[in-house]
Parts: structure tokens; sequence; C-alpha cells
């Protein structure tokens, strides 16, 4: 269990060090480099901005909200539950689901380290945008869950604040739905693929990331399964090779 885990718990490390490690090393926080990269692809408009201004974001809790919360939080439950699960039941795709989840992990850990962005709410809060409610949690004191709420707050203090390029939290949404996919039937696909952007309105909704976090953390789900699956087609052809040799 120790030699299985280790690599996760490792990153995990890593990803709440980056902050840290990235002021070791100097590196600039970019407050506005993605938000202009947003606007120059919504023709000058902010999308975080447009989303709350056109979705009633006031001291009300919009019954839509709540659903988006508990999305929002998935996040850091399901895609570890699922390793969790493949681990007991099929090693072999856990071991598949391991390797694109430790190459999504670790390449987004190493750019905070090296291109760390300040979120939209904080860009919103140092004036370089304007302004965004960040409501990430609101939703849970709504439904009466403070304490999910409260953890969130805490923990928010704790994690690394600019850890916004890629979004992960896209990235592993939608990581857990292309790594099912051609296992489920063509209406289900349909259907799974509204988690990946449920997920997306969520964060762009509640001022987490920008739209270019976002689409990043997509790419680098498309970049982590090629390499993972490029791996895994050589091991088979070797593995044939070997077998024919002896």
């Amino acid at each position: 269990m120790v030699r299985d885990w280790a690599i996760l718990v490792a990153l995990l490390f890593a990803y709440d060090y980056s902050r840290g490690i990235a002021d070791q090393l100097g590196t600039q926080v970019h407050m506005t480099a993605i938000r202009d990269v947003d606007r120059f692809l919504f023709f000058g408009n902010d999308p975080n901005v447009w989303v709350q201004n056109n979705f009633n974001v006031s001291r009300k809790v919009s019954w839509y909200e709540l659903p988006l919360a508990v999305v929002y939080m998935t996040h850091f439950v399901f895609p570890v539950a699922i390793a969790v699960i493949l681990w007991l039941r099929n090693r072999n795709q856990w071991q598949r689901y391991m390797r694109r989840f430790a190459l999504l992990l670790g390449s987004g850990v190493a750019t905070y380290i090296l291109f760390p962005v300040a979120p939209p709410w904080m860009a919103a809060r140092d004036g370089y945008i304007a302004h965004i409610a960040r409501i990430t949690a609101r939703g849970w004191r709504s439904m009466g869950l403070s304490t999910v709420s409260k953890v969130f707050d805490r923990g928010k203090e704790i994690t690394n604040p600019v850890a916004a390029l890629p979004s992960l939290h896209a990235a592993f949404s939608l990581l857990v739905v292309v790594f099912f996919f051609k296992w489920i039937s063509t209406p289900w696909r349909i259907i799974s693929m509204m988690f990946p952007l449920s997920m997306a309105f969520a964060l762009v909704y509640f001022g987490e990331h920008y739209v270019t976090d976002i689409l990043l953390g997509w790419l680098y789900v498309g970049a982590a399964s090629y390499v993972a699956t490029r791996y895994e087609q050589r091991k088979i052809v070797e593995t044939e090779v070997s077998a024919i040799s002896y």
C-alpha cells in the first residue's frame, strides 16, 4: 500500500508547498496575463464578471448555486475515491488511472511553480478586474451545512492561492469522464459530459478560474492521456516481442 500510494502523497505535498517553492525561486505572480487572454477570447469582455452580472449574484443565494457548490466540492473527493475503488477491485485499471492522474497533477504542480497566476477573485480584490464576489462556499451554508463551508474557508487559508493555471478542478472532472468513456454507452457519454461542463461553469461563476485556466486544464488531460496511452502501447509491444523471443 505504501509503495502504491507514495507517488500520490508526494505530489499532494508538492502541491501544498508549490507556493513556497515559487517564492524561493523568486517567481513573479502574474496578475493580468490570463485575464488579458480571456479578454482576447471574449472580445474585450471578462467572462467571470459577465457571468456574475447576468446570473444575479447578490446577498440572496440563487437556487442553482446549490448544485454548483456540490459539483465544485466533488473535486476534493471524486477523483481520489475512484482511485481507491480501482485499487481495491482492479489493479491493472488502477495503474492506468494513476498513470494519468500523476501526470496531470505533476504537470499542474510544475506549472504552478514556474508560472503562478492570480485567480479572478484575487485580481478583482487587488483592482485588476471589476468586482467579483467569491461565493464558492455560501451555497453550503444555505443548505444548512455550515461545516462544509468552514472546511472550505480553512482549507483556502493553507492551500496555494495562485495555483490557478491550469485548473485542476476542470482537469480532473474531465479525466474521470475520459477514462471511463469507452466503457459507457452513447446516451450516458452525452450525459457524463455534463460533469466537466457544469464544473467549468461553476469555476467561472464562483470567480475561482478564468476560462483560459479551464481550457488549459482540459488540454493537460489530453496530453496526459496521450503520453500514458503511448507508454502503455509500447509496453504491450515489448511484452509481445519478449514472449515471441522466448
